[in-house]
């Protein structure tokens, strides 16, 4: 999984794309348009603290996203410019807008959310507007007969280009998994699940209190944005701390993890993944699936080998392996279970899987 990063410029996403990657990329405009940052960030998870603190491995790894960084959007940036920009995370399967609402008399710029968040809605929903025009323009102007698929192809766009014509994200609109798969190739950025960052300063952390902000929570609401607060600046700060007086930190800001930590979680949550445990003395490690996904897809996503071969899956429940903290305990209270392929997986599951090929 990947997220593009999109902001007006000089609202800290380069910060925070740092903070999330443990990178060090330079924070000032991009001197060139055609840059981009990219980065894996790890998802803090005590479940896989916990495993890896039982069986000591050689090896724990953690799930991880892919964040893409590209140059800030503007109104004022050239369309051919902005074209070049919007290209790199055209096939990114969500978005973090970064919003700037702190304060600062040294950095100019926008600091009203809503109005921010606007722009950026603006500009994808132009975007794919664009999209859905040249294409049914091309399929108008054929001059052989369209296939059955082609008129079907016409018929959504048509319904899409509605919809965007209403200032309305393709995610709220209301389609089957069919016509999903008919638009998959066109990389809409409105159907992408968008997560806002707001970047406040400490202040304004602390109260919860910024400029607009009723209705920038309902603009969110009505576009089915998720959104997470932070402070870019504080952020910093705590990343150069030891563990305990992190801890005192956070626990004076009323936090019980890092603004960082917080954000990788809500990105994980709103794309709809889960992660399923693999445990032994080798390896600790965690998996990403999206929610619903079967035994054997699971099975799949650590080799296809074992998705092909697929016999079983023994499965933990994590809170049963953490409350009794010993494997063979588990299975002598039965909580040990022999599940077949089309089991869905749960968030937490300690997996062994039995194949043979």
């Amino acid at each position: 999984m990947n997220i593009g990063i999109l902001g007006l410029p000089l609202t800290g996403k380069t910060t925070l794309f740092n903070l999330l990657t443990s990178q060090h990329k330079k924070m000032d405009a991009f001197s060139s348009r055609k840059t981009k940052n990219i980065g894996v960030v790890k998802v803090a998870d005590d479940r896989v603290d916990y495993l890896s603190l039982i069986y000591q491995p050689k090896k724990t790894i953690y799930a991880t996203i892919e964040m893409i960084d590209i140059p800030g959007i503007s109104s004022e940036l050239p369309e051919k410019e902005k074209q070049d920009v919007f290209s790199q995370i055209q096939n990114v399967d969500a978005l973090l807008m970064v919003i700037r609402v702190f304060n600062d008399t040294v950095i100019p710029g926008n600091n009203d959310p809503l109005n921010q968040v606007e722009c950026l809605v603006y500009e994808i929903l132009l975007r794919d507007l664009e999209i859905t025009e040249n294409r049914i323009n091309r399929l108008n102007q054929s001059k052989r007969k369209l296939s059955r698929q082609e008129e079907m192809e016409k018929q959504i766009l048509e319904k899409c280009h509605q919809h965007l014509s209403n200032d309305q994200l393709l995610i709220t609109q209301a389609l089957t998994e069919e016509e999903l798969k008919l638009l998959s190739g066109f990389g809409f950025f409105t159907l992408k699940p968008v997560i806002v960052a707001l970047n406040l300063d400490e202040n304004q952390l602390r109260t919860n209190q910024f400029p607009n902000r009723e209705k920038f929570n309902q603009f969110l609401g009505d576009h089915q944005m998720a959104s997470i607060q932070v402070c870019g600046k504080l952020e910093m700060e705590i990343n150069e701390l030891g563990e305990e007086e992190r801890e005192i930190f956070l626990e004076d800001l009323g936090f019980q993890e890092t603004g960082i930590e917080r954000l990788s979680h809500i990105l994980y949550q709103h794309l709809g993944l889960i992660s399923f445990f693999t445990v032994g003395k080798d390896e600790v490690r965690a998996w990403t699936i999206p929610l619903g996904t079967t035994a054997v897809k699971a099975a799949g996503k650590i080799h296809s080998d074992i998705e092909r071969g697929f016999i079983r899956a023994e499965v933990v429940r994590y809170t049963d392996y953490k409350q009794w903290e010993s494997m063979q305990k588990v299975k002598e209270k039965g909580l040990l279970k022999v599940e077949g392929k089309d089991t869905i997986i749960e968030d937490g599951d300690i997996i062994n899987f039995r194949f043979n090929v």
